[in-house]
């Protein structure tokens, strides 16, 4: 059994409406000794499938056998998840570019300073949860610096970014970053998001983490062997250049595509006239992400996303 879980508040600035602005995270202390393992999730808050996941896992965890700790930060970013946008509305900066944060800059280079500061710069291993938003479905897993941790989530896809500082190929310094400057191990889960039921995708990433846990040695029991699994060094997100319903017409997440196959088109909701039509940009591709329902878009929103077989591995 779990021998003591603790809750922890760490306040880092104030609201305008008087209220503290704060970050709560569950501490999980075994009777072993063993490595302080993080799980966060809802760093953007409009992708919350994996705060749902720590829900389910942390009503696991706590009746298990645990060797270390385990630190679940379930919302990273409480203002954002409040009015389900990726940004805090107060600032409207991207918490994920912003490490190692500052504790006298906005509120999102506070709270990633805090964040920084009470979280990762404590904790052995991070796992990082993401997923697409309340309209893309998405489904990959980040290698950064652990191969076996990242692998035995399970996905069938992986993407292992080969160019510019880990961290930095989003045009700014995210979580990973900082967790890798302390040379620990990291795994990113891209999975879930979209206007369909989660459960499936929740119930995954729990299975995925308690094999990862199990991997760990953090609870006891034999990791299970990943499936077949792609490994792309490029992927490709494409955004639609005309704002309409969204129509996806590409195969399933962790299926190939062909160069030129339509991945959607965008259609007028007033006139049904075809505004755009969009294609796969690789001669050989797999899918990664995609919208799984009709859904209205703006120009420039998240559409598509197509990893490169060229190249691959398993």
């Amino acid at each position: 059994m779990v021998k003591s879980i603790t809750p922890i508040r760490k306040v880092f600035s104030t609201h305008a409406n008087g209220n503290e602005a704060s970050i709560l995270m569950h501490e999980l202390l075994g009777e072993e000794d063993g490595p302080t393992i993080g799980i966060s999730a809802a760093i953007h808050g409009n992708e919350n499938t994996g705060s749902q996941a720590i829900l389910e896992l942390y009503r696991i965890l706590k009746d298990v056998k645990l060797k270390g700790r385990i630190v679940l930060v379930p919302v990273v970013n409480p203002y954002a998840m409040a009015v389900n946008h990726r940004y805090a509305p107060n600032d409207e900066n991207d918490l994920n570019r912003q490490f190692p944060g500052t504790p006298t800059g906005t509120y999102s280079q506070q709270l990633a300073y805090c964040f920084a500061n009470e979280f990762l710069r404590k904790i052995d291993v991070h796992i990082d949860l993401h997923s697409g938003t309340d309209r893309p479905t998405v489904d990959y897993v980040y290698i950064w610096n652990n191969d076996d941790l990242s692998r035995a989530f399970g996905s069938k896809v992986l993407y292992r970014p080969t160019h510019g500082k880990s961290g930095t190929v989003f045009g700014g310094t995210t979580t990973t970053v900082t967790v890798q400057e302390r040379n620990i191990p990291v795994a990113v889960i891209e999975l879930g998001g979209g206007i369909v039921d989660q459960r499936p995708y929740i119930k995954r990433t729990v299975d995925g983490l308690i094999n990862m846990l199990k991997t760990l040695g953090a609870i006891e029991g034999e990791p299970v062997a990943p499936p077949k699994q792609t490994v792309v060094t490029e992927l490709t997100g494409i955004r639609p250049t005309h704002g309409g319903w969204l129509e996806p017409l590409c195969p399933a997440n962790g299926e190939f595509i062909k160069g030129g196959d339509l991945l959607g088109r965008v259609v007028s909701p007033f006139t049904f006239e075809v505004l755009e039509e969009i294609k796969s940009p690789y001669e050989n591709g797999i899918m990664i992400m995609q919208h799984l329902t009709r859904n209205l878009v703006e120009a420039g929103d998240y559409g598509f996303m197509v990893g490169n077989l060229e190249g691959a591995t398993d």
